[in-house]
């Protein structure tokens, strides 16, 4: 029998076409994910539950062209040995906020964590052992948080990032960490490192001026201008967006995502070890 992943089922191609394109043999590892993809709902593309499904399809195919004798990209010890790495649940909770309140927002955690918590057993049952599972960044410091409309500026904090998303990312991040000391003293042949991304990504607004950033709250490219340079309905790619001169000096690409200069001082503190649960060195993972 023929084994059909999701892309294939609806002709759509999607890790092998691109990375074959690129000459990859993989050997610095396969990205699964695509932006706005989110936990739920779990049978849409590109959802983690479809991640984890092209993932398992990637695996049977790889181990079966190297039973035949032909060259495989990865091999079993490969898959067993590999790190892997799950950043998902900020889009959900991120749309959850722009229509409910804290506590309704809060109450549905459970199902968002549920399906994290699925993808990493599935993985583990497929004989995965090594995982690096990252919280949530500072939602109520995104452009796109705070361009919208509000009565006044009583949520904003000291340093003019909204109060209640900031909090509801705190609670994510906490019991996401929860979860992964629950799985880590079920699953004691495995390696869970969760990373809590929230104090290190609100640094970047807190301590601005230390990484050289004059507009922490602006994005780089948009529309509208000060104060956040943000509007709904004028994405960065529509032809009227602009484009800052300097990307060094922002926080923001386009709203949501984080320019290259921020993004690589988030980087740095991942792999530094200093946000995550257990302290383990990003580079225990790696084989030269």
């Amino acid at each position: 029998m023929t084994k059909m992943h999701p892309g294939e089922s609806l002709n759509i191609g999607y890790l092998s076409p691109y990375l074959k394109a690129l000459g990859s043999d993989y050997s610095n590892g396969a990205n699964f994910a695509i932006a706005g993809s989110a936990t739920l709902p779990r049978d849409t593309l590109f959802s983690l539950h479809i991640q984890v499904k092209q993932f398992l399809f990637f695996r049977d195919r790889s181990l079966e062209l190297i039973s035949q004798g032909l060259p495989g990209p990865v091999d079993a010890e490969g898959f067993r040995n590999a790190l892997y790495m799950i950043d998902i649940g900020q889009n959900d909770v991120n749309a959850l906020l722009s229509y409910l309140s804290y506590d309704q927002v809060v109450a549905r955690f459970p199902p968002i964590l549920d399906e994290i918590k699925d993808a990493i057993q599935t993985l583990y049952d497929n004989g995965s052992r090594n995982f690096w599972v990252h919280g949530t960044g500072a939602l109520g410091c995104l452009p796109q948080k705070l361009s919208i409309p509000r009565k006044n500026d009583s949520d904003l904090d000291s340093n003019g990032c909204l109060k209640t998303y900031n909090r509801a990312a705190v609670t994510f991040n906490a019991a996401l960490g929860s979860l992964c000391d629950q799985l880590s003293t079920q699953m004691k042949d495995a390696t869970i490192v969760y990373t809590d991304l929230f104090p290190l990504k609100y640094d970047l607004i807190a301590n601005r001026t230390k990484y050289g950033f004059d507009k922490p709250l602006m994005t780089c490219c948009g529309y509208g201008g000060p104060p956040y340079n943000y509007n709904i309905t004028i994405g960065c790619q529509d032809k009227n967006a602009s484009v800052c001169d300097d990307g060094s000096k922002f926080v923001s690409w386009d709203g949501v995502h984080l320019t290259e200069a921020a993004n690589a001082i988030v980087a740095k503190g991942i792999l530094s070890s200093d946000y995550s649960r257990p302290k383990i060195k990003f580079d225990q993972f790696c084989k030269v």
